[in-house]
């Protein structure tokens, strides 16, 4: 008897272990809480990456738009220049996450058979704060295509610590482990162009 109980106990789990596999009531729900998470991620990360491509795109855009404006005067001021980087730091909203550094450099290259690459004045803007740049009379580096005896450059460097708004907090000390990996992504673009009314652009208050 009590052995014929215990076949009975088994096959009773058994019979319900196979109605169990075979009933298909709430499937939909379960298959949904597995895919959902997975959609989800992939629709962050695809609003992610358009935002930073999209922000990388106006971050060049900056050194563009700095250096145009720039190379229009004859001569400036350093009041002039803040307001004009303040320009190129409004032009990166809605992302505001993080502010731009900008560094607009006056470049002369030297008539020397060697030629020099003269800084003749520096401005910069860095967490919304503007200075001095480069030191007057330091020498400093173009691009090779750009050593020209004789010429005159505005360059202008934007640089951009992008913050990714899925690791993003207003306190820096709780992104932790996977996102803290991901924050401030570097994003940087230098910019050289020529004055466009004078043969140089001097700056008397810099």
């Amino acid at each position: 008897m009590a052995r014929a109980g215990a076949h009975m106990r088994v096959a009773g789990i058994c019979a319900k272990a196979i109605r169990f596999c075979c009933d298909r009531r709430g499937v939909a729900a379960v298959e949904f809480a597995f895919i959902v998470p997975v959609l989800l991620i992939m629709y962050f990360m695809t609003m992610e990456a358009s935002q930073a491509i999209e922000t990388s795109k106006k971050v060049s855009r900056i050194g563009s738009m700095v250096a145009d404006l720039v190379t229009q005067q004859q001569t400036i001021t350093a009041a002039d220049l803040d307001a004009i980087m303040q320009i190129g730091n409004s032009a990166l909203q809605p992302y505001n996450r993080s502010t731009p550094e900008i560094i607009i450099t006056a470049i002369q290259v030297t008539d020397e058979a060697t030629p020099k690459m003269v800084v003749v004045w520096s401005r910069k803007m860095v967490g919304g704060a503007f200075s001095a740049g480069a030191a007057k009379n330091s020498i400093t580096t173009v691009a090779p295509t750009l050593e020209i005896k004789g010429t005159f450059l505005i360059r202008v460097e934007s640089n951009l610590a992008y913050q990714p708004i899925i690791t993003w907090s207003a306190d820096s000390e709780k992104r932790l482990g996977l996102s803290s990996a991901f924050d401030s992504i570097s994003m940087r673009e230098t910019y050289y162009l020529r004055p466009r009314r004078s043969p140089t652009i001097p700056c008397s208050t810099c």
